[in-house]
Parts: C-alpha cells; structure tokens; sequence
C-alpha cells in the first residue's frame, strides 16, 4: 500500500491570479471550473488543458483562502530548474515581469534567486544543476524541517517515492518512474509555527482504500487536522512535524 504525491496546493486570497501567475511561471495551463484554479502541464485536447493526475509531474491547485500569508518564511517552497546560465537570467527577468519579487530569506551570497510569488509566497530559481535535468520545470518540492531522517522515515513509508540520499541534513525522493520534481527535507533551524501555506495532496492508486490509507498514515505517525474543511471528500493530517497534505479521494 501507498500514496503518490500529485499536485501542491497553494493557499491565496486572489486564487485566480495566482494560477494565472504560477501558469505562465512553468509554461502550464490553467483551468478554473469553480473558485479553485488547477494548474498543469498543457495536453493538447485535454479536458483542463492537462491531464490529471499527470503520470510524471506534480500539478498545483490554488485555493482562495480569507487570510494573506503572513510575514514568516514557508517551510515549503519549490525550486525551479534551469538549464543554463542564460535561462537562468531569461526566466528570473521574465518571472518579475510577471509580478514576481526579489526576497531576503537570509540565503547570503548563493548562486540561486529568491524570488516571492504575487502573495509573497517564496520560491528559489536554481542554477543548473545536472540533478535536476530532467524534472521540467519545477526541480524540487521543499519541506524545512528539524529531523530530515524522521521525516524520510515517515514520507517514505506514506508514498512509494524512491530514495536517493537521506543524512542528518537533508532526505530526497523521487518517484520511481522517474521524471518530475524531487522531494526533498531540508534541516532548517526553528520550528513550524504557523500553518503551511504550500502543501502536498496524495491520491490512493486505483483498486486501494483511502480509509484504510488513512489509517495507516495515522499509525505512522500523522494525526487529523481540522481545518474548518467541514464535510469534504479528502482527508486533512499533518505529518509528524506538524505539516498538513491531505489525503484525496480517487476521481
């Protein structure tokens, strides 16, 4: 038994403009059938624009939410990959021209771009690196946090992602199809304070049962959370360091 990651889930209060923001960011396409907007890779005849769930890359979800973020980092952000020091330069410019902004997370001298989304949401804009030649656009999920090895324990035994290096440091997945994004567990100092305004949503595989899914999260270590999410078709937990994801139901 197992789950598989298939899209981010990103909290706005304008949760259109943002899709549209995060669309053009990654060359994607944008589908808003309601309040919540979905973003993905383009497939040409597509019902969205894209398929879902993407057999490779993880999709993003935009739900408006009442409250803006606050002023204090999110412990989980993406890296977006590039392939050359000229796409580096060409997608940074592009990216504030879509109303990205530079942003101090106290990164010092690195040779990667912090940027922040329209709603001040971060993300980083990575050198080339031969690791991330081919995850598309978006090189990596990030998840600070205090113990990587705990958390590789957990997040390893939740989904069926392979992984390829886990110290005291740092932990890193991938699917094992290989192909889009890493997921990876960065030991950062401090302790999650405030809810996550990115997180992962997993989908049971066809034939399997979400509840008894559910269960098994639990007796990993994930505990309910209530939301104010009410009677919904999905599952919201938090992981043993206190980051939500939710558990959705097949469609």
């Amino acid at each position: 038994m197992a789950l598989r990651p298939v899209q981010v889930n990103i909290k706005a209060l304008d949760g259109r403009a943002v899709g549209r923001f995060w669309a053009q960011a990654l060359g994607w396409s944008a589908f808003s059938p309601g309040v919540t907007t979905y973003v993905g890779p383009a497939v040409a005849g597509a019902v969205r624009g894209f398929d879902w769930p993407d057999p490779v890359f993880l999709g993003i979800d935009v739900v408006p939410v009442p409250e803006a973020k606050t002023p204090v980092k999110n412990r989980v952000h993406l890296d977006l990959a590039t392939t050359s020091a000229a796409h580096h330069e060409e997608l940074v410019a592009r990216l504030r021209a879509l109303g990205a902004t530079p942003v101090d997370v106290g990164q010092g001298d690195v040779p990667w771009t912090v940027l922040a989304d329209p709603e001040g949401n971060e993300f980083c804009v990575l050198e080339p690196r031969e690791v991330y030649r081919d995850t598309g656009p978006v090189a990596a999920v990030v998840v600070d946090c205090v113990d990587p090895r705990d958390m590789a324990r957990f997040w390893g035994a939740a989904t069926n992602w392979t992984p390829l290096d886990v110290s005291d440091d740092h932990a890193t997945f991938r699917s094992p199809g290989g192909g889009g994004p890493h997921l990876e567990f960065l030991r950062t100092p401090g302790v999650k304070t405030v809810p996550d305004r990115l997180h992962l949503d997993l989908l049971p595989y066809p034939g399997d049962d979400r509840a008894a899914e559910v269960d098994r999260l639990r007796a990993l270590g994930a505990t309910d959370l209530d939301l104010g999410q009410g009677d919904v078709p999905w599952t919201c937990l938090a992981d043993p360091e206190g980051h939500e994801f939710c558990v959705l139901s097949l469609p």
